[in-house]
């Protein structure tokens, strides 16, 4: 018998963070706080729990876990770190970096701890920190994937595409990336002509809008594609160029195909960069008989009005940095003092309870809640952009919606934005009928508001004068 046995609750906590690991977040956290409840006073067991109750997007409460073990355990890097990663996500910036220093001074070559003060750093819009911290942490781990992937998206961001691209087909080694296993080889820039390639989505609904425009391209060069989607985008992506078979992606491929790619990838496989961009819109159309009914309706459930604007605020609260690019509605009130307008929501689901607060000077009218589901996703929105004068959005799948059917539109973004938004303009090179506004100071909406209300009154007396 060992002289020195492991105790009963360290053998549970071991076991339960293999569960953990396994994905049974769930299970986990029960037994971290059944442990507790026998050992309140456990730092592992309340790190664990910390680590589960971030993995459930319940950073508050993780944050106050982490706390309770740094408490009872002031020289705990692990904890340090994690907390800096869920203040992180709670946008407590300067508290998170701190976290960040003091794991990383007990700890000099702890690699998490610097790989994930660089992501705080870019996810704030400072990239020569981030860059920095990255760099700290390649000499520690030079091979990580996420690390590769994380400097390819600042590549991309700062218009550098070539590099970007290069460091960010790493994000296939990463852990959370879902591989697509084929007997067929990976396209990779071989000759299309007379062949079939599979085009998947790899990503989100507005990524796919975003990068389906890729399958005319290889078209054009002689493919005949199968363009394999998510499900609710079928009806949508049957009014687009380029695509010979359409799938939903919940259906095995049951065609014969000679290559297949990431529709993302075919962007990196065709070396596209800021020259060569393919900006041809409109490449998505919802059907006329849709667009003349929605046409009608609008006609039935709006009061005449001069202008029009759609307005989009909240995206998926689940995205990881949805505090970063998501804003109040309040923040879009300068948009009512403008004449002769009407604001009519497209805002479906999570954010549109902010309309009850709302305190502008002119209503925002509600449509109604079958729109979307029954024609399919985006289709009724798809129609009803066709009537409205311009659309203002923050950074959700309705910006490349707008973007695909070349729609007047403002897209509304964080002080660090996605990738393809890029830096310093005010103009989109994938979407030209889009217009940028900036926020200029992380969690500073109101002025983005003012900035989108000044260049829509311009924008108006423009049109006005022109037509004089």
């Amino acid at each position: 018998m060992p002289s020195n046995p492991i105790p009963d609750s360290q053998q549970k906590l071991i076991a339960a963070w293999r569960i953990h690991q396994q994905g049974n977040t769930a299970a986990a956290r029960q037994t971290y706080e059944e442990i507790l409840k026998q050992e309140p006073s456990n730092a592992n067991a309340w790190c664990f729990l910390g680590i589960a109750l971030h993995d459930q997007r319940d950073y508050p409460n993780a944050v106050e876990a982490y706390e309770r073990a740094l408490r009872l355990q002031p020289a705990f890097p692990i904890a340090l770190n994690n907390l800096g990663n869920s203040l992180r996500y709670l946008g407590r910036i300067e508290e998170s970096d701190q976290r960040f220093q003091q794991a990383i001074d007990l700890k000099p070559d702890y690699f998490n701890a610097y790989r994930n003060r660089g992501t705080l750093h870019a996810w704030t819009g400072r990239i020569d920190l981030a860059l920095k911290y990255y760099a700290d942490a390649m000499r520690l781990h030079p091979q990580d994937a996420e690390l590769h992937r994380n400097l390819g998206v600042i590549g991309l961001l700062q218009g550098n595409f070539e590099e970007g691209w290069k460091e960010y087909r790493h994000r296939w080694n990463c852990t959370e990336s879902i591989q697509h296993r084929y007997a067929q080889p990976k396209w990779t820039g071989q000759n299309l002509q007379g062949k079939t390639i599979l085009l998947y989505a790899e990503q989100g609904l507005g990524d796919t809008i975003h990068f389906v425009r890729y399958a005319k391209i290889l078209q054009e060069q002689g493919a005949r594609t199968i363009v394999h989607a998510q499900a609710p985008l079928m009806a949508l992506l049957q009014g687009c160029d380029g695509i010979n078979t359409l799938l939903p992606n919940t259906w095995q491929i049951d065609q014969p195909f000679d290559y297949h790619c990431s529709l993302i990838d075919a962007a990196d496989m065709l070396g596209t960069n800021l020259s060569n961009i393919p900006s041809q819109v409109p490449y998505l159309s919802p059907p006329m008989s849709l667009v003349g009914y929605w046409k009608r309706q609008l006609d039935q459930l709006l009061p005449p009005a001069k202008r029009r604007i759609g307005l989009v605020w909240q995206g998926n609260p689940d995205h990881q940095a949805d505090m970063f690019r998501s804003l109040p509605l309040s923040s879009l009130e300068p948009l009512s003092q403008l004449d002769d307008v009407q604001l009519v929501s497209l805002q479906f689901g999570k954010g549109s309870e902010q309309i009850k607060q709302w305190k502008g000077s002119k209503p925002i009218y509600e449509l109604p809640e079958q729109v979307d589901r029954t024609s399919g996703a985006f289709m009724d929105t798809a129609a009803i952009v066709h009537h409205l004068d311009w659309i203002v959005t923050s950074d959700t799948s309705m910006a490349h919606l707008a973007g695909a059917l070349a729609r007047p539109t403002l897209v509304l973004l964080g002080f660090t934005p996605d990738w393809r938004w890029l830096l310093d303009r005010d103009d989109s090179p994938w979407y030209p009928s889009l217009r940028l506004v900036r926020q200029q100071r992380i969690g500073e909406w109101d002025n983005v508001g003012r900035q989108a209300a000044d260049y829509l009154a311009t924008a108006f007396r423009s049109s006005e004068a022109s037509r004089a």
